[in-house]
């Protein structure tokens, strides 16, 4: 089975959480026959093969970005211009996925970074809470509430193809605690490397966007 047709398979099962928090809101963009038609063709596109990827895990999807178009870091702009799939998405830029493509173009396209690399996070799906996106860690008891379920579904994106010896936190605060928390229990990655969180980058220092761009691609092809 190819990477793709892994992935695919298990978007095709996932399912929402079953604990949510009352005042919070899953992100589900995967019920939209737009979606489920990119998705086949991004992932048949970029991951047809069956060669083993290092993982860039975030925290995650937000509400402008996977949270509209199901694929991680990538916004319907980004989508269309950089991954070359035309679509009906509605939706502008969102902030990280404008920071992930700069440094994929910086690695050598599309094509060449995912022919090395997969992106996802921790969880598969996404939240709001009052209409603004939130981070599942924000909230009091809802990490463990959702250990197993994210743990099951890291397990079955690994099964696509990983490479374990090395997974990168998309963050190097709370989200690469809890990442790496995440792994002593369930020991999916020899080890867990941070990198600066896209969004920190592009809202607090996007006058040294070019360095952080190095940073990840020096990192990254020290991994292959």
């Amino acid at each position: 089975m190819s990477f793709a047709s892994a992935i695919l398979a298990f978007l095709s099962t996932l399912k929402a959480p079953n604990q949510v928090p009352k005042n919070v809101a899953v992100l589900w963009p995967f019920d939209n026959p737009e979606v489920i038609r990119i998705r086949h063709e991004f992932y048949q596109k970029f991951f047809a093969d069956t060669r083993k990827r290092v993982f860039l895990i975030g925290i995650n999807p937000g509400r402008y970005g996977a949270g509209v178009t199901g694929i991680g870091f990538t916004d319907p702009i980004h989508l269309a211009a950089d991954c070359g799939i035309p679509h009906g998405l509605p939706g502008g830029r969102e902030l990280s996925g404008d920071f992930i493509y700069e440094m994929i173009h910086a690695f050598g396209g599309a094509a060449e970074f995912y022919r090395h690399f997969y992106i996802t996070a921790l969880s598969p799906l996404g939240y709001t809470r009052d209409g603004k996106n939130l981070n599942y860690y924000d909230v009091k008891e809802f990490p463990d509430q959702l250990d197993e379920w994210m743990a099951d579904a890291m397990a079955a994106q690994i099964k696509a193809g990983c490479d374990r010896r090395v997974a990168f936190s998309l963050g190097r605060g709370a989200h690469f605690k809890q990442l790496e928390k995440f792994n002593q229990r369930h020991d999916f990655f020899e080890k867990i490397e941070p990198l600066p969180h896209p969004r920190w980058v592009m809202q607090y220092r996007r006058k040294r966007l070019s360095e952080f761009v190095e940073e990840y691609v020096s990192a990254l092809r020290e991994a292959l």
